[in-house]
């Protein structure tokens, strides 16, 4: 009986010591795991804050961290995720410009992304100011005006904000596609502003265009297709991002990417958000970004107002319900860019 008690004795001792063994693998794997997380992450964003500080000044910064001071996201509900997204040109002193005005969306229950453009010259109510273009609202008032104005005119809740300087816009890319992203120029596209900001220079075809070059892509709008075709090629130049980003980094290399690409976003997300976020979306990637454009097909026409210029004057019933339909259904239909017979000449 004795020898019995002993060797149970023995057994629970070696289960014991094994059990500490494994306990404190895990404990140093997790020790391992978060100080190699946090200097991958250090590591690219120091680098990536020393090239930001070359182009973006301290007023800039200054003006930035008002805005994630100032911003109120509302929560969107069903569990998805609605980031509004803005491209910023700060150059020759503009540094209100917004050309890009986006809603992405992720919803990790459904595994669904979406995307949606929101044309910059639809006519709409700002609150606090008379009605204007809705790019007016971000330059009266950041992101936060722009989030109330849409909430306004479309009933859409927005948790936070995402913004780009477009000059960052170009470093993004670089970063994670240095050997240039792949795309598919659908035509010559030359162009070059009055005042030389924005000088346009490329020839058709499939071919790996470096940040500026996909920057000139993504601005075009010197055709028949104006703004419209802009948004087009907009959220072809998204999805082109979207399809390197998977290649380019696993959820291994997720830490040195976040802390690389932050310095030239300005948004209200926390890192720990953005890191968890992005992680889930590398683990359960849709199979496609669904793509909407608002105003939809049929639902504008072209006004001129004397402050605002021709402007897209739309039908709010309409487009309010397919939004909320399109960012609620999970099989949502992609809705294409207008013809090239819906066309707007603002060149404002």
């Amino acid at each position: 009986m004795r020898r019995i008690e002993a060797r149970k004795a023995r057994r629970r001792k070696r289960m014991i010591r094994r059990l500490v063994i494994i306990m404190s693998v895990i404990a140093v794997g997790v020790i391992v795991g978060i100080s190699y997380s946090y200097y991958e992450y250090t590591a690219g964003k120091k680098a990536a804050e020393e090239e930001m500080d070359e182009f973006q000044t301290e007023e800039e910064q200054e003006q930035n961290e008002e805005f994630r001071e100032e911003f109120q996201g509302d929560e969107s509900g069903d569990g998805a995720t609605n980031v509004l997204l803005v491209g910023k040109d700060s150059s020759g002193g503009q540094s209100n410009n917004t050309d890009t005005i986006m809603i992405g969306q992720y919803d990790p229950e459904k595994e669904t992304a979406k995307l949606v453009s929101i044309m910059r010259d639809m006519y709409v109510e700002i609150p606090g100011h008379e009605n204007n273009k809705i790019n007016a609202a971000f330059a009266y008032g950041g992101p936060e005006l722009l989030r109330k104005t849409i909430k306004e005119n479309f009933d859409i809740n927005i948790d936070y904000y995402a913004m780009v300087d477009f000059k960052g816009f170009e470093s993004i890319v670089d970063t994670i596609a240095p050997g240039g992203l792949e795309i598919d120029v659908e035509k010559d596209m030359h162009y070059q502003s009055n005042d030389g900001l924005v000088n346009i220079n490329l020839n058709a075809g499939e071919q790996k265009l470096s940040g500026d070059k996909v920057l000139e892509y993504a601005r075009f709008r010197a055709d028949n297709e104006n703004d419209f075709g802009r948004v087009r090629r907009q959220q072809q130049v998204i999805s082109a991002i979207k399809d390197q980003m998977m290649s380019f980094t696993g959820v291994s290399k997720l830490p040195r990417a976040v802390g690389t690409l932050e310095p030239y976003v300005n948004t209200n997300m926390e890192t720990g958000t953005i890191i968890s976020t992005m992680t889930d979306y590398f683990r359960n990637t849709p199979s496609q970004i669904q793509t909407m454009r608002v105003p939809v097909d049929g639902s504008y026409q072209n006004e001129y107002y004397d402050h605002a210029g021709l402007a897209l004057e739309v039908d709010f019933d309409e487009n309010t319900q397919k939004l909320k339909d399109f960012l609620s259904k999970t099989d949502a239909n992609v809705e294409t860019a207008a013809n090239e017979d819906d066309q707007n000449e603002d060149e404002s």
